[in-house]
């Protein structure tokens, strides 16, 4: 039986402010079965009621140890048969980085990959969770398969793998976010663990569509921005998307995030 699967995904920069800003009215008006969130940065507790269990959706929250930092969800129309936060790696594990949900038909995975910067324990961070997350992204296409499930991971991955993923390629080249050796490790992610973007699947050239904006200057304005937001499907999901949106803000005051949200469909 074929049913169409629409997948958004968004970095929020905290949930609270983003509540307050039009996440609430947006979530109430996506089509989408399915939204991850990553940056919540806030407990289930912090959170108003209407985001932590909003109507008409099934809610699983992952909040970093930490307060205030990092934090995943994901909301979904139908129960989960499951839910598993992180990945099995220790250090990981209550990091509020990773959260997957098991739906009839598909995996889908909130990530948060950090974010770094050259020459700090944050980018030491960075590759050591880019290290131990490809065997598990391994892992998890081949146990999906086994359950007749496809996968996506969806969320920011803080890496731009391509020089049309952000405006500025050329001044960015030895910043995080865009270093050969990252952008190599994502390369292996489609390669070795055999995920594909969707987001490339439709629109192979680019440049962008970007995800992210930094808040100073003009970016947003200009359209200076990074496409780190992005969909990693298995091959079987990745072949029937039919559409990817990015849905970036018709101006800059009307944005509830720095980032936009990315949304795909599937006829599954």
């Amino acid at each position: 039986m074929l049913f169409v699967l629409t997948v958004s995904t968004v970095n929020v920069n905290g949930l609270r402010a983003a509540a307050k800003k039009g996440f609430v009215e947006w979530l109430a008006a996506t089509k989408a079965d399915v939204v991850a969130c990553q940056e919540v940065r806030a407990t289930a507790e912090q959170l108003p009621a209407g985001v932590v269990d909003p109507d008409g959706w099934f809610a699983a929250h992952a909040p970093s140890a930490a307060k205030g930092r990092n934090g995943v969800a994901v909301y979904s129309r139908v129960e989960p048969d499951a839910v598993r936060v992180g990945f099995g790696e220790p250090e990981f594990e209550d990091s509020g980085r990773y959260l997957e949900v098991h739906l009839p038909k598909v995996v889908v995975a909130s990530l948060y990959l950090p974010s770094g910067d050259v020459g700090t324990e944050r980018q030491d961070e960075k590759e050591r969770f880019m290290a131990a997350f490809l065997p598990y992204l391994v892992e998890l296409r081949a146990k999906a398969a086994a359950d007749g499930r496809e996968v996506v991971v969806v969320g920011d991955w803080n890496i731009a793998y391509d020089n049309a993923d952000l405006k500025n390629w050329r001044g960015n080249r030895k910043n995080s976010g865009f270093l050969p050796e990252e952008r190599e490790w994502l390369g292996r992610v489609y390669t070795e663990a055999g995920y594909a973007d969707v987001q490339r699947r439709l629109d192979p050239d680019g440049p962008g569509p970007y995800t992210w904006w930094s808040y100073r200057g003009q970016a947003f304005d200009n359209d200076s921005g990074w496409r780190i937001d992005c969909q990693l499907a298995t091959p079987g999901l990745a072949e029937k998307v039919v559409s990817v949106v990015v849905e970036r803000a018709a101006a800059y005051d009307q944005r509830w995030s720095d980032h936009a949200p990315v949304t795909a469909t599937y006829d599954i």
